[in-house]
């Protein structure tokens, strides 16, 4: 049975400096290689630090990183995985606020809301446009863009490194 891969993008958008090696030990583990980040600091938040790892490795990759990351204090991040062969793409976001959000991915990006949590937004919403845009906007993790967006415009030019795992 062969492998399919998958790539996609781990943005460590910040961390104390202390969380550096733990992060790279986590990816390292995913991935099964060292993992040696140039970290930069982070200018949206004086005092942490920030890196960016471009990835290729086994459908499922992205979920494993995302988890291996999942709800350390101070620490905010977004793992992508383009769509592979037979399987939609994803974004995971945390934040040490919110914790961690999920979304399936098209191939542009999108995020795709499913039938049912449409549906859900409806009935929940009850005739209230209000809380049917509530419930929508949690099905898109408009509260993580909103709270990571800072993050992401201070790494813009940001240099980005690849790493490649043979499944």
């Amino acid at each position: 049975m062969s492998v399919v891969m998958a790539r996609g993008v781990l943005f460590v958008h910040s961390t104390p400096t202390a969380l550096c090696p733990h992060v790279e030990w986590a990816i390292g583990s995913v991935l099964d290689a060292r993992i040696d980040l140039d970290w930069t600091a982070q200018p949206a938040a004086p005092g942490m630090f920030r890196a960016e790892l471009s990835w290729t490795g086994p459908q499922g990759t992205g979920s494993m990183l995302a988890s291996a990351l999942r709800g350390w204090a101070h620490l905010r991040y977004e793992v992508t995985e383009e769509p592979s062969a037979g399987v939609d793409g994803g974004r995971w976001s945390h934040t040490p606020e919110l914790g961690i959000f999920h979304a399936v991915t098209d191939v542009h990006g999108n995020i795709m809301v499913s039938e049912d949590r449409i549906r859900y937004a409806y009935e929940a919403g009850a005739g209230d446009p209000a809380q049917v845009y509530h419930e929508l906007s949690l099905a898109l993790g408009e509260a993580w863009d909103e709270e990571l967006e800072a993050f992401r415009h201070a790494a813009e030019g940001a240099p980005v490194r690849w790493l490649h795992q043979v499944g």
